[in-house]
């Protein structure tokens, strides 16, 4: 395993395994941390680049406001700087699916595929969850990255999660998240909405969502699915929001099976 810190972007990567290359973007409350089941399962069969976004985690906080197209960007940079300028396969759970769809809208030409999991359109398809998106960042303010994780963390996993899980969830979060960057997060989810663009994404997707998911939840999944020419959309058994994190095995396959076909066929 090797971690690094682009020098241009300042953003930190967690580079491990080998095989077709797999980036993954995190949601808007974690870090390349929340990608350990698929690292421990699939770093055999393929190389993960696990980032801790811009303002997250690891990550310096950046040097300008970024929007969605800010992101994308940065997500790009870390591509063109591992990845030979790519295309690489882009897995984006949550916030990081809304990424993964935008740089699949303006950088085509680096990614060879996406999976979106628990992921949506972004919180500007209705002004009531615009509105409570741009709200978080105040709530972090107040409370505190410790406070603010154990409220929301165990949201984010159904109610059978074991609490271990929810630990690690909320440990996760609270190591994460802090500001500039979780609000340029949540704006950059408050000012999105994906709809008008999915028709174009001419990138074969796969759309995963746990079927306990009260985040963002199946009906986004399927707008999502819906949206993208010949998109596929699986349930996941069991598992909430942090479905690649609840349902590590099931999500696993799923993940393993669609890289390994669109490799094959176009690879």
């Amino acid at each position: 395993m090797t971690t690094t810190t682009l020098r241009a972007t300042r953003v930190h990567v967690e580079d491990i395994g080998s095989g077709p290359t797999l980036l993954c973007l995190h949601g808007i409350g974690s870090s390349s941390a929340s990608f350990a089941p698929q690292v421990a399962a699939l770093a055999g069969e393929f190389r993960l680049l696990a980032w801790d976004a811009p303002g997250y985690a690891r990550s310096a906080d950046p040097e300008a406001d970024l929007d969605l197209d800010g992101f994308a960007d940065a997500a790009a940079a870390v591509i063109e700087e591992y990845a030979a300028h790519g295309p690489v396969h882009v897995l984006g759970v949550s916030w990081g699916g809304v990424i993964a769809v935008r740089l699949a809208s303006r950088h085509p030409g680096l990614v060879r595929s996406l999976v979106l999991a628990d992921a949506s359109r972004g919180s500007g398809t209705a002004p009531e969850k615009a509105t409570a998106m741009r709200g978080r960042a105040g709530e972090l303010d107040s409370a505190g990255s410790a406070d603010f994780a154990a409220q929301r963390g165990p949201r984010l996993v159904s109610a059978e999660a074991p609490d271990d899980l929810v630990d690690r969830v909320v440990a996760t979060m609270r190591d994460s998240i802090r500001l500039p960057g979780y609000g340029l997060a949540a704006e950059s989810m408050a000012a999105t909405d994906l709809t008008a663009e999915l028709a174009a994404i001419d990138t074969p997707t796969l759309v995963l969502c746990g079927d306990q998911d009260q985040v963002t939840g199946i009906t986004e999944s399927q707008a999502l699915a819906g949206g993208i020419p010949d998109a596929v959309l699986v349930t996941l058994r069991g598992a909430g929001h942090l479905a690649n994190q609840e349902s590590p095995e099931a999500f696993n396959a799923w993940l393993s099976s669609f890289v390994g076909i669109v490799e094959r066929l176009y690879g």
